[in-house]
């Protein structure tokens, strides 16, 4: 009983789990946001591109 208890004491890797979770969470707001604005975004720089590249 005494070792579940130091076991569950223990928190010992806890901090790399968590930062773990976090940068998952962080790509896939990234991955969802290029996913959703990336018509948008190519639009935007073709337009760019284009009043750039006019002579």
């Amino acid at each position: 009983m005494e070792r579940l208890r130091k076991f569950l004491k223990n928190e010992t890797g806890a901090s790399a789990v968590e930062y773990g979770l976090l940068v998952a969470l962080i790509a896939a707001v990234i991955v969802g946001a290029v996913t959703l604005l990336g018509g948008n975004l190519q639009a935007t720089f073709n337009y760019i591109a284009s009043i750039v590249l006019k002579p």
